[in-house]
């Protein structure tokens, strides 16, 4: 076997496949298929990746297509915030549809099965149709209006359509085998009365077709060559077949359903019934709230569209649902913002710091680099001067050999900058430190070359100058769910385990370079993590969002637990 033929997922072995026996290579398609009631999710990306990557892999064209037969839970700007997403992840999609495009041939259709004998209307509440289903051991039972006359379903049926029942009045059902092992052929509904305007056909129609019934024939409309669902999707693989049966012709394309596995995401729900919760009772800000596995809201957090991709490609495509470690996101957000963020100082925990041997008024400008992992990058300008802020961790009155930071008596470098050494320290009348009193070697500037300069001392500790300093609103993201799987407990409700420190804000102090950061710019506050411009952000108030720490500090705690 071919390194290339290894290489390939088993939905790539099923399109292989295909082209040896039933299609060719210009007939292949696909689609992604979102309904537009909610954000998509992280999940919905690794969905995106596999149908744009097979159209990329064997240039075909995709399709964008919004399952929108639910008005009662669709909304325009669930379509906007969609297409953005896809866009923004990379992808072209060939042609936009609509499932509320095919709304008068699906009617159509409905009106052939019925004259067929393969549908009826049933006029029972959808109680009673729930409780005669059945159970997997058991038949269903007949509903009593299973053998309505043809005329009459018709009659009923373009009564439905003109509006003249209440919602609920009536539903038209598939007339299949009530006694089937599969529960989904138990003569499903394919249509139920809504009276709610649709997002764009408003109030044309008052009926509104099921998924079942609306996405193979969707699919077929648009020859859709592989229809690629999730695994829940797996039983109604029959009643996708069997809605193709009612409508194909020879002379086209007739579109295979197969499945693969939803991946989730661990320390999050991907639910979009249960993300909807999260923002109406007020958990998090909205959709787009950088704690939410929305993609909008890991956009919002700093997230790139490359370490979105490379994470759906490392996990795959597989036959088995399974919950993957957010830990392997955040792995791909960092090697990719390694290579590509500048790095910057910001003191976000501040201690004073003062040198006491510095000339008091003096300021130079020290050369820094902006990214050692990419030489184009160039340099920027720091500003150094006689007060300084570093983190409260990085100094300790007294401390053992392990501890390389500030201590009195010891010695560090500022990054960029000077060695200094404490010699004392000021508190206040609680006994905290509030201030640092060091002194400087002035022959150990970075960079300068000196015997001085080339001083080994363990410790590097990044900084901001007191004066030049620029202060911003910093979010401290974190995960925003204390447990890995939250949804999974039977006794417990997922919001019970809503992390109350997954935000925190403080106001950091930064170098003046960021004082024109743009909305969306990314950077690593040095020995803090990666950071980026929030939304909310303007001229006189900055805004930045914690995309991701250095390393993954959750990993250690849960080692220690």
């Amino acid at each position: 076997m071919s390194e290339e033929a290894k290489s390939l997922n088993f939905i790539e072995h099923i399109v292989e496949d295909d082209l040896k026996n039933d299609y060719k290579k210009e007939e292949l398609r696909f689609r992604f298929p979102p309904e537009p009631n909610g954000y998509l999710h992280i999940g919905h990306a690794s969905s995106i990746c596999l149908n744009f990557g097979l159209g990329l892999r064997y240039n075909a064209p995709v399709n964008l297509r919004f399952d929108d037969t639910n008005p009662a839970k669709e909304e325009k700007e669930y379509v906007e915030a969609i297409k953005k997403d896809v866009s923004w992840l990379g992808f072209e999609w060939d042609t936009e549809c609509y499932a509320s495009d095919y709304f008068q041939q699906l009617y159509n259709w409905a009106v052939i099965l019925i004259k067929n004998g393969k549908a009826y209307v049933d006029s029972q509440s959808s109680e009673d149709i729930a409780n005669q289903k059945g159970t997997p051991t058991e038949p269903g039972k007949e509903s009593p209006y299973r053998n309505r006359s043809v005329e009459e379903n018709l009659e009923l049926f373009e009564g439905m359509k003109n509006g003249e029942f209440s919602d609920g009045a009536h539903v038209l059902r598939a007339k299949i085998n009530m006694a089937s092992s599969n529960m989904l052929m138990r003569d499903p509904v394919m249509y139920r009365i809504l009276h709610k305007p649709h997002h764009r056909t408003n109030i044309d129609w008052c009926i509104y077709p099921m998924y079942d019934w609306t996405h193979g024939e969707s699919d077929y409309i648009e020859q859709v060559s592989h229809s690629l669902c999730t695994l829940e999707f797996l039983p109604h693989r029959e009643l996708y077949d069997w809605f193709l049966d009612q409508v194909v012709s020879s002379d086209k394309l007739r579109p295979k359903q197969r499945e693969f596995a939803r991946r989730n995401l661990s320390h999050t729900v991907v639910s979009k019934r249960k993300l909807l919760q999260l923002v109406e009772k007020g958990v998090v800000e909205g959709w787009d709230d950088p704690r939410m596995p929305t993609i909008s809201g890991l956009r919002r957090r700093g997230f790139t569209p490359e370490s979105i991709r490379n994470f759906a490609d490392t996990i795959g495509i597989a036959k088995r649902d399974n919950v993957v470690d957010v830990s392997l996101l955040d792995f791909h957000v960092r090697e990719h913002l390694n290579k590509i963020a500048p790095r910057v100082m910001a003191v976000l925990n501040p201690l004073k710091v003062v040198i006491t041997n510095y000339e008091e008024g003096k300021e130079e400008w020290l050369d820094a680099e902006n990214n050692p992992e990419d030489e184009s990058a160039g340099s920027r300008k720091v500003p150094f001067s006689r007060e300084i802020y570093i983190e409260q961790e990085d100094f300790r009155e007294e401390a053992n050999r392990k501890f390389f930071r500030l201590k009195l008596g010891g010695e560090v470098r500022l990054k960029n900058g000077y060695i200094i050494k404490a010699e004392s320290c000021t508190k206040d009348d609680n006994g905290n430190i509030v201030e640092v009193q060091c002194t400087y070697d002035p022959k150990s500037k970075s960079g300068s070359g000196t015997e001085e300069s080339l001083r080994k001392v363990k410790g590097t500790l990044h900084w901001v100058s007191i004066p030049h300093a620029i202060t911003a609103e910093v979010r401290l993201y974190d995960r925003l769910f204390t447990d890995a799987t939250p949804d999974s407990h039977k006794e417990k409700d997922f919001m019970d385990f809503v992390n109350p420190e997954s935000l925190e804000k403080v106001t950091g102090y930064l170098e003046p370079s960021l004082k024109d950061a743009k909305i969306g710019d990314r950077v690593q506050f040095q020995r803090m993590g990666y950071f980026n411009v929030d939304k909310d952000s303007t001229s006189e108030h900055l805004v930045f969002n914690r995309t991701v720490t250095l390393r993954d500090t959750w990993a250690k705690l849960e080692q220690k637990e």
